[in-house]
């Protein structure tokens, strides 16, 4: 029987954090055991707003290091640069037809962007659909997701259903992959909020590649409150929660187990056992970052792309048979 699909993409904008580790990078590692896994740098996606190329080229380059080194293997796994697939383009532009603009009007992270001064384009307007193709375009099954992606993938599934009701049942509807155990890691400045690449303040998030010593100065600076009492109370005390969530991710021990270790020692013993677990956790990832080269991450993203595109193919056909764009 064949393994269910998965697909899920990172945004090649820098600074990977701790959220997008515990959160999403850890999973993805793990999910490759379980299904046929679908992973790209989805690069496109990150030009729709403002860039400097020559940076923007080396934040490609590091993020595709990044998730080796968290784990994704390229020989079990489609892992490649998202434009180096033209596919993704040439179906989305499909998609695009299909989509009502009252449903682009209504898709919060566009509104998001557009209030915090991002300047309004057709790229950031429909980004949503180019996302919604990069799903469809594999017959992905499963698509690993948090709170803040639900409404994409919502959008995605209206127009796989649209396409199938119109054309035919070419592409299966998705679902989200929600795992049982995830971390959902706050800011550390505004526990309030999620821990942000977005956020101009570098002390509300732990990079994966920060050296101990940031990490430690990070965390020792991390919101709390004035009651001593290290307890789980999300509501009362946002900042120790969600440094028991962090460290209970990082050590798999229960946040009871770290409650009744804490809970009389003070802030100070405790935010330390925080940082070292952190730093534990996130070593062999910055040791095997260290270990990549530029160059021979380069030749892993084209043999890869070269395998997306000889499948991405496969699939398109279908998808233009199905439209009447097939050639003739």
């Amino acid at each position: 029987m064949d393994r269910q699909r998965v697909f899920s993409g990172l945004q090649p904008t820098g600074n990977v954090h701790l959220g997008n580790y515990l959160g999403a990078l850890r999973n993805w590692v793990k999910l490759q055991d379980s299904y046929d896994c679908v992973y790209c740098v989805v690069d496109l996606h990150a030009i729709t707003v403002d860039y400097d190329p020559k940076e923007f080229a080396q934040d490609r380059i590091e993020a595709a290091k990044v998730l080796l080194a968290c784990g994704i293997d390229p020989d079990r796994s489609l892992f490649y640069f998202q434009s180096q697939v033209p596919q993704h383009s040439e179906l989305a532009w499909i998609l695009g037809t299909m989509t009502p603009t009252g449903v682009l009007n209504r898709m919060t992270q566009y509104k998001d962007k557009v209030a915090r001064g991002e300047a309004a384009n057709l790229g950031l307007y429909s980004y949503p659909v180019l996302m919604a193709a990069d799903i469809l375009l594999y017959h992905a099954n499963l698509v690993p997701i948090g709170d803040d992606q639900r409404q994409h993938l919502e959008m995605t599934r209206d127009l796989a259903e649209r396409f199938n009701n119109r054309f035919g049942e070419v592409f299966p509807i998705p679902d989200a992959l929600i795992p049982k155990t995830t971390a959902r890691v706050m800011s550390l400045v505004d526990p309030m909020s999620k821990m942000s690449k977005s956020d101009p303040n570098e002390k509300s998030r732990v990079l994966i590649l920060d050296s101990p010593d940031v990490v430690r100065k990070k965390i020792k600076s991390a919101v709390t409150d004035s009651d001593p009492e290290v307890r789980f109370d999300p509501k009362n005390k946002p900042g120790i929660s969600n440094l028991l969530e962090i460290m209970a991710s990082c050590t798999d021990r229960s946040i009871d187990a770290l409650v009744e270790e804490y809970a009389t020692g003070g802030y100070g013993k405790f935010k330390e056992a925080v940082a070292e677990a952190v730093i534990a956790e996130l070593a062999p990832i910055r040791s095997a970052f260290r270990n990549l080269e530029d160059g021979d991450v380069a030749r892993v993203m084209r043999r890869g792309a070269l395998d997306a595109r000889t499948k991405a193919e496969g699939y398109q056909q279908i998808a233009r048979q199905a439209t009447g764009l097939a050639a003739i």
